[in-house]
C-alpha cells in the first residue's frame, strides 16, 4: 500500500487541534460536512471563466446550474436584486467594488483600523491604501461611531466612496445615517457586513441592503460557509452591475472557484432554515452573556458591551499586551486572537487588547453553564498570567468540555 502523503497527517492533527481547543476567534466558524463535501469535490478540475451561459471554456452545462442556484439563494437569502458569487475572498469582493466606481486617487472614507476597521479599507500597508486616498473616521469617547465626525470628513473631502463596516466593532451600525450622509455629498456607499452576514440573514442584525450602493461579504463567519466572498446590491442599477461583474472578470480575478461556489450555495440553503436563525440567536445570547461575565470581572470592553457575534478587552488596565493573552490563553487550550484598541499606542503584533467571538461555541452547542466556565478559565489566567499551574488546572477542565462538545462526530 502507498505511503500517506504527510499532508493528510498534518491535515489530521489540525482536525485534532480544533477538536481539542475552545475556538473563540470572531472571524472564525465550523463549516459543516456537506459544505466541505462540496469544497473537495470534482468541480476543482473544472475552468469556468465568465459568467452564465456566457464562459469562455467549454463543458459548463452544469457548472451554470451550480452558479444560477448559488445565485438566487443569495438573492432570497439576502433580499437583493443583484449577487456575484465568484469573489475568492471577501477582500477580493471589495478591491473589485473599488476597481468598478472608482479611479487612482480617488478619495475614500472608512473606519479607522484600530478603532474597528478593516485592513481592505483603504489601510495604507493594503493595495487599497496605495491605489487609492483615505480618510479615516472613528469612535467617539463612548466608543460608538463618531457619525458626527464622518459627516465633518464628508464634508471636507468629499469621498468618492464612503465604506461602512468593521472587523472589531461590536455594536449596531446605523446604516441609515451613512446612507443620509453618502447622498448628502455625492458619495457611493459600500457596506462591508462580513462579520455580520449571518446576523444579517436571521434578521438580527439591520440588512444594509436597504441602505448601501453596494454591500460585500465573505462567507466564512457568521455565515459558517466556505472560505470567500459575495457582493450584493438592490434596486435595478444594470449598468452598475455590469460594472462589478466586469471588475470581478475579467478585472482582478480570472476562473471561479466552482467547488467552494457549490458549497457557497448550500451555505445559502443552510441559512434560509429555521435552525439557522436559532443559532444566530444563540451566538449573540452567548456574546452578550460572556462580556457581562467579563465586566462583572473587572474587564474592560470596548464601548461597555455588544450586540453581536464578537467584542473587544482592553487589557491595559491588567498590564497585559494582546500577544502574550493570545499566547497563554493557547497553552491551556483558549484559542483567540490579539487585536487592537481604539487609539492603540502599542503595535498591530503586539496590541492592548484581544478579541472574542462565539461562534465557534454556539456552533458546538456548548451549554451555558460550561461557557460561564470558559469564561472564568480566561479570567483567572489572565489574572495570574505567569502562573503556570493555573493555566494548566484550566487546559485540564477546557479539554473536558471539548471531549465532551465535539465539532464533528464521523462515528
Amino acid at each position: 500500500m502507498e505511503k500517506q502523503d504527510k499532508i493528510f497527517k498534518l491535515i489530521k492533527l489540525e482536525l485534532k487541534r480544533q477538536e481539542n481547543n475552545i475556538n473563540l476567534i470572531a472571524s472564525e466558524s465550523y463549516a459543516n460536512l456537506n459544505i466541505i463535501k462540496a469544497q473537495g469535490s470534482i468541480l476543482t478540475n473544472k475552468y469556468a471563466e465568465g459568467y452564465y451561459k456566457k464562459r469562455y471554456y467549454a463543458g459548463c452545462k452544469y457548472i451554470d446550474k451550480i452558479e444560477k442556484i448559488a445565485i438566487n439563494r443569495a438573492k432570497k437569502l439576502f433580499k437583493a436584486d443583484y449577487v456575484n458569487v465568484q469573489p475568492h475572498s471577501g477582500s477580493q469582493a471589495n478591491l473589485a467594488v473599488f476597481n468598478a466606481i472608482l479611479k487612482p486617487g480617488d478619495t475614500i472614507l472608512s473606519m479607522k483600523l484600530n478603532h474597528g476597521g478593516h485592513l481592505t479599507h483603504g489601510s495604507k500597508i493594503n493595495i487599497s491604501g496605495k491605489i487609492y486616498k483615505t480618510k479615516f473616521y472613528n469612535l467617539n469617547k463612548k466608543e460608538k461611531i463618531d457619525y458626527n465626525k464622518v459627516e465633518y470628513l464628508s464634508k471636507k473631502y468629499k469621498p468618492k466612496l464612503i465604506i461602512a463596516g468593521f472587523s472589531s466593532y461590536s455594536r449596531i451600525c446605523n446604516w441609515k445615517i451613512f446612507k443620509y450622509i453618502a447622498n448628502l455629498y455625492k458619495s457611493h456607499l459600500l457596506i462591508d457586513m462580513a462579520h455580520i452576514a449571518g446576523l444579517v440573514a436571521a434578521k438580527l442584525y439591520p440588512n444594509p441592503l436597504k441602505y448601501a450602493h453596494i454591500v460585500t461579504s465573505t462567507t466564512h463567519k457568521t455565515l459558517s460557509g466556505p472560505r470567500g466572498g459575495i457582493i450584493l446590491a438592490k434596486g435595478d442599477n444594470i449598468k452598475l452591475y455590469n460594472k462589478i461583474n466586469s471588475s470581478v472578470f475579467p478585472g482582478i480575478q480570472g476562473g471561479p472557484l466552482m467547488h467552494v461556489i457549490a458549497a457557497k450555495a448550500i451555505c445559502f440553503k443552510e441559512a434560509l432554515k429555521n435552525k439557522f436563525k436559532i443559532y444566530q440567536k444563540n451566538i449573540i445570547k452567548n456574546s452578550k452573556y460572556m462580556a457581562k461575565i467579563f465586566i462583572k470581572k473587572k474587564f474592560k470592553i470596548v464601548s461597555n458591551g455588544t450586540d453581536t457575534h464578537l467584542f473587544l478587552i482592553n487589557l491595559n488596565n491588567k498590564n497585559i499586551t494582546g500577544i502574550k493573552a493570545e499566547k497563554k490563553l493557547s497553552l491551556a487550550n483558549i484559542i483567540i486572537n490579539k487585536n487592537c484598541i481604539p487609539d492603540d499606542n502599542k503595535k498591530p503584533f503586539i496590541t492592548s487588547g484581544i478579541r472574542i467571538g462565539t461562534t465557534c461555541i454556539t456552533y458546538r452547542k456548548i451549554k451555558r453553564k460550561y461557557i460561564k466556565q470558559i469564561t472564568y478559565s480566561i479570567c483567572e489566567i489572565l489574572n495570574n498570567i505567569n502562573n503556570y499551574k493555573i493555566i494548566k488546572k484550566n487546559k485540564k477542565i477546557i479539554k473536558k468540555i471539548c471531549k465532551k462538545y465535539p465539532i464533528y462526530n464521523f462515528n
